[in-house]
């Protein structure tokens, strides 16, 4: 199990952590021993759940460049054509006077009709500059193009409810992305679907976010791990910075997920569990990890506070 947003370094979420008991979760990893640790910054484009995540599902480890988009379109059963393909997250800048700020696409409340006819003005000009443009849901979209085959893009987990100036597609490889962009706020400024959102007192889409980018390495194995479960308790709570509903819904994870963990180990299944915070993700695993090793860890047996922490 995979538990992305397991902790933060936002002031709100440490000083959550001070009074936040996991009972099941110090259990767990009382029997557990450590292994693999993703050891990042806050700096890295991927998140760390997204370096492990593709650790285990072989798709290479080059920052901003881990190609979850194809890996999308290949898991749904399509070919990739062997193209780079992106994500391409239609969303609300909020313009101030000396930063941009990302407001969480959620925010948009935005429906099929209304991302499917903004789509259909934004499509030409992304087939000006080579790049197929797709519809997947409303605030997903996918696109294909060689553009996008050395483009580094920070993860839209890493943007959303900030300020995105640190994080824009930079170098020469980001210049035409670039471009788009300002072309889209300007076409977007007009647009019929905004004027009629903002009478409805509903956000404008005003840009979109390029993230996912990439090629998905040759000969790589054509499936994530089986058994491999991604959770998604804290991403929400984390990315809106709502500290006590992200402790509300760690609660929630530890009292229903942590004790199916500590039942598959009773059965003598093989277990591991990677925590991830906004710069490392450290995994447990009961593989390899005899009985010495077990007592040793459960002596030296931790508050979930402070592993969470380190993260």
């Amino acid at each position: 199990m995979l538990i992305p947003f397991a902790a933060s370094d936002a002031e709100g979420c440490r000083s959550m952590l001070g009074s936040l008991a996991l009972p099941h979760l110090e259990r767990l990893l009382a029997r557990l021993v450590p292994a693999q640790r993703e050891s990042g910054t806050e700096q890295t484009l991927s998140m760390p759940h997204e370096r492990a995540l593709a650790r285990e599902c072989g798709l290479g480890d080059r920052d901003g460049l881990l190609p979850w988009a194809a890996w999308q379109v290949e898991q749904a059963g399509r070919d990739t054509q062997g193209a780079a393909w992106a994500w391409i997250t239609p969303c609300h800048w909020r313009v101030g006077a000396d930063h941009v700020f990302m407001q969480h696409p959620q925010e948009l409340q935005l429906d099929a009709v209304d991302a499917r006819a903004l789509l259909a003005a934004i499509r030409p000009y992304f087939e000006e500059d080579g790049l197929q443009l797709e519809y997947d849901a409303p605030t997903r979209w996918l696109s294909h193009g060689a553009m996008f085959a050395n483009l580094p893009s920070a993860s839209l987990d890493r943007v959303v409810g900030r300020v995105i100036d640190p994080w824009m597609p930079a170098g020469d490889a980001a210049r035409p992305v670039r471009r788009l962009q300002q072309e889209m706020q300007m076409l977007l400024y007009t647009h019929p679907v905004n004027e009629e959102r903002v009478r409805g007192g509903q956000l404008p889409v005003n840009s979109f976010w390029v993230s996912g980018t990439g090629e998905l390495p040759p000969g790589r194995k054509t499936a994530a791990p089986p058994g491999l479960r991604l959770t998604h308790y804290l991403r929400d709570a984390a990315l809106l910075q709502d500290w006590p509903a992200w402790a509300s819904a760690w609660r929630q994870l530890d009292e229903r997920e942590c004790p199916q963990l500590q039942q598959a180990l009773d059965r003598g299944d093989s277990v591991a569990l990677t925590l991830c915070g906004d710069r490392h993700a450290q995994t447990w695993r009961s593989q390899g990890a005899g009985w010495a090793r077990r007592l040793a860890s459960a002596f030296a047996r931790k508050r979930a506070s402070d592993l969470l922490s380190d993260l």
